[in-house]
């Protein structure tokens, strides 16, 4: 088959012996899932040099059961339409899996479920965008008690990378072979429109390092947020909740290019926990759109108030808020700091455990682990993150809800 050279088979992992995990790191576009799909066909059907054997049962694991179906076995790289008429397997959706003519077998998981793989046994496992799964460590740990069929069982990891402990576990782990693409490697499959507007504007900054080059981007010494420490704040879901309020840090304009506006909806118990619970910031919208879908995430929701930065068009807030709805309370805020020193109060209840995240934020997260004392190292504006410490901030106080500073539009 033609490949790229990340692509292509090596037998050596990272100690020059035989691996039993490849991982592949690349940047969107950069032909991972082509990869995923023709490894998978290579076991199933026993194909030199990638195995001299055929392999009998696959695991085959996505960040959600839906990815896992769009992308994995139907998307356009996807095993379906990459294999051969004759080598076409069965999709069979009401047990999620797929059939081969040869009688192999591919059973597909969601890694929002990480229990559905215990008990099931394979010989060999494609897991596809691993720094997206909303539960990585626990899915992958048990993926690999499941594989324990055949004499070397192995499993191919596919993903834009991202600095997670699983990921890095693996990048230190002798028995793993690594191959890393930028999007580039794959340009001649792309559309040279893609190429020209996404990379050009992406190309050499944090998120296009990561998302384009395939590079792993670690914590910033100074930020006020790292990894490990948003990564054991996560649960599945948030207890009953006393107030709820949704941030909004407006953009100063909503032309192409343009900062996002921030939307971050988080809530707090009685006792004094906070739960984040929705980022819905979105660059390029207008003053009416994020309106709109601040106060719909606000009804959605049930929240108690929005509560908006107004330093730039405080009256253009009111105003565009109260054409959308003039019934929804709002709580104005001034800001008199700097970002810096605002959000160390919502940083430390991170530190005190009293921050937990309903899911996986990843922009968001990002964000905030990238923010240190002159900013985030792009030189954007924060703007999720301004949106969370409004939300949080808010809720600080017992008395939050008194006094004049809520406004009825």
């Amino acid at each position: 088959m033609l490949a790229h050279p990340h692509q292509e088979y090596r037998e050596a992992g990272n100690n020059g012996g035989p691996w039993t995990t490849w991982l592949m790191l690349g940047g969107r576009g950069a032909g991972k899932t082509r990869a995923g799909a023709e490894w998978v066909r290579a076991m199933v059907h026993g194909i030199p040099p990638w195995t001299s054997r055929l392999h009998g049962r696959v695991a085959l694991v996505g960040e959600t059961a839906h990815d896992a179906r769009e992308v994995m076995v139907e998307g356009e790289s996807g095993l379906l339409r990459t294999s051969p008429q004759s080598q076409r397997p069965e999709w069979i959706p009401t047990r999620k899996r797929l059939e081969w003519p040869n009688g192999a077998v591919g059973e597909v998981f969601s890694a929002d479920d990480p229990q559905s793989l215990r008990g099931p046994q394979f010989e060999a496992a494609w897991c596809d965008e691993l720094a997206k799964w909303r539960y990585a460590e626990a899915t992958f740990d048990m993926l690999q008690f499941g594989l324990r069929l055949g004499t070397q069982p192995r499993q191919l990891v596919t993903t834009t990378p991202r600095p997670l402990p699983v990921l890095k576990r693996l990048l230190a782990d002798p028995r793993t072979r690594v191959t890393r693409a930028a999007t580039h490697a794959n340009r001649d499959f792309l559309s040279p429109v893609f190429l020209e507007t996404v990379v050009g504007r992406y190309a050499g900054t944090r998120l296009g390092r990561q998302e384009l080059d395939g590079e792993l981007i670690e914590d910033r010494p100074d930020a006020l947020w790292s990894r490990p420490l948003v990564e054991a704040c996560r649960v599945e879901a948030a207890p009953a909740l006393s107030h709820i309020m949704v941030g909004i840090d407006p953009p100063g304009s909503s032309r192409q290019g343009a900062d996002a506006c921030g939307i971050v909806a988080a809530g707090r118990t009685e006792g004094g926990m906070y739960f984040v619970l929705e980022d819905a910031s979105q660059a390029g919208l207008t003053p009416q759109a994020w309106a709109t879908k601040a106060i719909a995430l606000y009804r959605r929701l049930n929240a108690n108030a929005l509560v908006a930065e107004i330093n730039m068009g405080g009256e253009m807030v009111r105003s565009v808020l109260r054409q959308v709805d003039a019934s929804v309370p709002l709580k104005e805020v001034h800001a008199t700091r700097g970002k810096y020193l605002r959000a160390e109060p919502v940083a430390a209840l991170y530190e005190q455990g009293k921050v937990k995240h309903v899911g996986c934020f990843p922009l968001l997260e990002d964000e905030i682990c990238d923010f240190g004392i002159d900013g985030l190292s792009s030189g954007a504006s924060p703007d999720r993150l301004d949106a969370l410490v409004w939300a949080i901030s808010a809720m600080l106080s017992d008395r939050y809800w008194d006094g004049p500073r809520i406004t009825l539009l």
